[in-house]
C-alpha cells in the first residue's frame, strides 16, 4: 500500500488561485498524454505517485485524454481507488468537456446537455462525487455563452464540481464568461491557455492581461512546446520522439535548422543558470507569479523530478530576460 512522502509539502510553492481562497502548486500534473492502456499502469502509478511526493497535489485531465479518449480517467480512477484514496482531500482533481467525446451532435462543443452529461460520464470513470474544477474546454461559436456558462454554474450547484473554468477562449470571450458567471454568483476561478518561450500569444493578445484585471487565475499547457523545449531536440529528431511519429501535436517540419540552433543556444542560458532546458522553460513561464501554475507531463518518475527541480530558482534578472527574447526572435 502507499504512503505518501511525510515531507511532501516542504518544498512545492503553492500560489493563490485569482482572488479565490484555492492555492495550486507552481506545478501540475496534466494526464493528456501517456496515461492510456498502451502504457504500463506500474509506470502510471509511479509517476502519480512521484508527483505527489513531491507536492504536486493537482492532476488535470479532460474527458477525451488518453488515448482513447477516456483512458486517462480511468487510469486515475483506478490509481485513486489503489493508492490515494486517504489523500482525496489533499488532491486538487480537474476535468473539461468541449472536444469531440461521442458520436452525434451531443457529443460535442458546449451545449448544457454535452457537457454535464460528459461531467456524469467523467465522474463515473475515476470514481468521485466531484471533481475540483471543471472547464469549457473550448468556445463553441454556435452556442450562447449564457448556455455553457449556465451549464458550468449547474454543476456547482448540484454539487459536481467545487469550481468553475475555462481553456482556449481570447481575452473578450473570457471577460464575457466572467461576467455571466459572476451574475450566476459561480465565480470563474481559472484559465488554461497555451503559453511558453516560444508562444507567448497569451502576453501579445492581452490574455493576461485580462485575467490580471479580472482577478481569475492561470494554469498553462504545453509550456515545454510538446518536448521542443527539453533536451530532447539539441541534436535534431531523435528516433522515437514525438516529432518523428504521425503525432497531429508536433511534425518533423516544425523542427527547423533554425529552431534547433535558437534551442541550442536557450540551453546555454539554462546551463548558466545551473538549469536543464526544460527547468528554465517552466521557470520562465513561472516568473513574476502572474501564471498561478504550469502543466508538466511525464513518460517517467524522473521526469517528474527534473521538471520539479525548476522550482529552485524562478528569478530571472533584466539580462537573462533580454537575452532569452534574443534568441527567440532571431536576435541573438
Amino acid at each position: 500500500m502507499y504512503t505518501a512522502h511525510p515531507d511532501r509539502y516542504a518544498d512545492m510553492p503553492y500560489r493563490r488561485t485569482g482572488r479565490s481562497g484555492l492555492k495550486l502548486p507552481a506545478l501540475s500534473l496534466g494526464l493528456w498524454h501517456n496515461f492510456g492502456p498502451d502504457r504500463s499502469v506500474e509506470t502510471q502509478r509511479a509517476i502519480l505517485r512521484r508527483a505527489f511526493d513531491l507536492g504536486i497535489t493537482h492532476f488535470d485531465l479532460a474527458n477525451n485524454y488518453g488515448p482513447p479518449p477516456g483512458s486517462a480517467e480511468s487510469a486515475l480512477g483506478e490509481a485513486l481507488k489503489a493508492d490515494f484514496a486517504p489523500y482525496r482531500d489533499e488532491l486538487i482533481i480537474s476535468s473539461k468537456a468541449g472536444y469531440l467525446m461521442w458520436p452525434g451532435p451531443y457529443g460535442e462543443w458546449g451545449s448544457r446537455k454535452y457537457l454535464l452529461s460528459s461531467l456524469d460520464q467523467s465522474l463515473k470513470r475515476m470514481g468521485l462525487d466531484y471533481v475540483d474544477i471543471f472547464y469549457s474546454h473550448r468556445p463553441d461559436p454556435e452556442t450562447p455563452l449564457e448556455e455553457t456558462m449556465g451549464a458550468l454554474h449547474s454543476a456547482v450547484q448540484q454539487g459536481k464540481a467545487l469550481y468553475v473554468g475555462v481553456s482556449n477562449y481570447s481575452a473578450e470571450q473570457t471577460r464575457e464568461a466572467a461576467r455571466i458567471l459572476g451574475e450566476l454568483g459561480t465565480p470563474l476561478l481559472i484559465h488554461q491557455p497555451r503559453y511558453s518561450m516560444l508562444d507567448r500569444r497569451p502576453e501579445s493578445e492581452g490574455l493576461l492581461d485580462a485575467l490580471d484585471e479580472l482577478q481569475v487565475g492561470s494554469i498553462v499547457f504545453s509550456p515545454l512546446e510538446q518536448g521542443l523545449l527539453t533536451s530532447r531536440y539539441l541534436d535534431g529528431i531523435p528516433e522515437g520522439s514525438r516529432a518523428a511519429s504521425d503525432s497531429p501535436f508536433l511534425n518533423s517540419d516544425a523542427v527547423t535548422e533554425d529552431l534547433v540552433g535558437r534551442l541550442r543556444a536557450l540551453d546555454e542560458v539554462a546551463k548558466s543558470r545551473g538549469q536543464t532546458l526544460a527547468q528554465l522553460a517552466l521557470a520562465w513561464t513561472l516568473r513574476g507569479g502572474r501564471v498561478t501554475s504550469a502543466l508538466v507531463g511525464a513518460s517517467s518518475a524522473r521526469q517528474i523530478e527534473d521538471s520539479v527541480g525548476a522550482i529552485g530558482n524562478l528569478d530571472f534578472d533584466a539580462d537573462e530576460l533580454s537575452r532569452i527574447d534574443a534568441i527567440i526572435e532571431g536576435k541573438a
